[in-house]
């Protein structure tokens, strides 16, 4: 039996992805693995949405090929964005890699591999529709949490976004097919769902013609066994009142919604082929907080868009500074060819980007130290994720996994990791919170 294993690089959509592969594999005659120093075979699941990302990737390509030129492994496969999108660029750049799929190949990675160990070179690159949307998964997560796809691809086109040339067309899961995955991720211990998709307030518009994220998620909670159910990437055009009246009034739809804004300013997001301003923004923010309580606000901001000025600039670090969102990531715009944005003039400065993004990330710290210090005191249900080896590291619906912080617990007593605890904020630390578990006597 071959041992494979695999390197997932990128969004939580890619990982899913992967999971489906390695399902496949471990179903046909491999073991999976974690260890790269423990396998004949390792696949790179890439990333290519970024300059970061796919420098990332490269470099996870380059450390496995020196892990076979050293005999320790015996094939290298590169799947995922980066080989969608670069595709025979990296054989050619990188000729160590015994194989290079599309997305729509990824129901072919057991032929795949079994070629690779033997000797074979793959290149391969069908039409992106054949990217399963479900399929059986091998979950890469811990047990007690996972992720849900809604759907992949996007019609959105935002300027400077390359993910519609990747990932092709927009497509989305029949609402029988997600449900039926949800129950079956409950069966084998999952409580906390994270639905995800490249904008997962668009589902239900292809197949049924109107938006029916609300409805899904009302289906999702009556399933026994999911405890929290949680939102990330939405599209801010389309939080209707009915998804915010949903997740305020279910009990199991944690308080929690990731709005990737990219901007403030009108004429930057018009530019990126975006909709708002600074205004309207503000407005469907604030009644979001109003109408949902205690809500948690993650959002994702670009800065150094073709151009951004100082006064752009400026009214975004306001936007910031008055909103208080309670999460928040900030990245530098990196021009990727043929996106429209590639051409744009009045291209902004390497280290102007990055100096914005060092100011904007500075601005969201004092945000978020001020909320740490409001939260001390306060009681929170959260589930165990695990330990650093000393103390149990456990969130709050206030926090997503992997993406944001974690409640830092110092118990005298065991505690099971995926059982729910109540936790009192004694302090913090950077953007983590320390705590204790907390039981009330009656």
């Amino acid at each position: 039996m071959y041992k494979i294993a695999m390197i997932s690089l990128g969004c939580p959509k890619n990982q899913v992805d992967g999971e489906m592969m390695l399902k496949k594999l471990s179903e046909n005659g491999f073991s999976v693995v974690n260890d790269i120093e423990n396998c004949d075979a390792v696949i790179i699941n890439t990333c290519g949405f970024i300059e970061a990302a796919k420098s990332e990737a490269i470099e996870s390509i380059l450390e496995a090929c020196e892990y076979k030129k050293a005999g320790i492994i015996s094939a290298v496969l590169v799947t995922g964005c980066l080989a969608e999108r670069y595709q025979d660029e990296i054989h050619k750049e990188i000729p160590e890699v015994d194989a290079v799929i599309g997305i729509g190949a990824d129901s072919d990675i057991v032929k795949v591999c079994r070629k690779a160990l033997c000797g074979i070179k793959t290149s391969d690159f069908p039409d992106k529709c054949y990217l399963p949307l479900d399929d059986e998964r091998l979950l890469s997560t811990p047990s007690h949490w996972a992720y849900l796809k809604l759907s992949d691809g996007c019609d959105n086109r935002c300027s400077y976004c390359a993910i519609p040339l990747i990932r092709g067309a927009y497509r989305e899961r029949t609402e029988k097919s997600i449900l039926d995955e949800a129950k079956q991720l409950a069966e084998n211990g999952v409580k906390e769902l994270i639905l995800v998709a490249q904008d997962t307030t668009k589902y239900g518009l292809l197949l049924y013609g109107e938006y029916r994220l609300a409805k899904l998620l009302k289906k999702l909670c009556r399933i026994d066994g999911i405890e929290w159910i949680r939102i990330l990437y939405c599209y801010p055009d389309r939080i209707t009142d009915e998804l915010i009246d949903v997740i305020s009034e279910e009990k199991k739809i944690c308080s929690y919604i990731d709005i990737p804004l990219q901007h403030c300013s009108k004429k930057i997001l018009k530019a990126m082929n975006r909709t708002g301003d600074y205004d309207s923004l503000k407005v469907l923010l604030l009644k979001m907080r109003s109408r949902i309580p205690n809500l948690s606000l993650r959002t994702t901001f670009m800065v150094g868009f073709p151009g951004e000025t100082e006064e752009d600039f400026e009214e975004l670090c306001k936007f910031v500074r008055e909103i208080k969102f309670d999460k928040m990531g900030c990245f530098t715009y990196s021009p990727e060819e043929d996106t429209p944005a590639f051409d744009f003039d009045n291209q902004v400065d390497e280290d102007i980007k990055k100096h914005r993004a060092e100011i904007l990330s500075d601005i969201q710290y004092t945000v978020t130290e001020e909320a740490n210090k409001s939260r001390v005191g306060m009681v929170y249900r959260a589930i165990i994720d695990g330990t650093d080896g000393e103390n149990y590291l456990a969130r709050s619906y206030l926090d997503s996994p992997e993406i944001d912080s974690s409640i830092i617990i110092k118990s005298d007593l065991p505690l099971e990791v995926g059982s729910f605890v109540d936790v009192k904020i004694t302090g913090f630390n950077g953007y983590d919170l320390i705590g204790e578990t907390y039981y009330e006597f009656t």
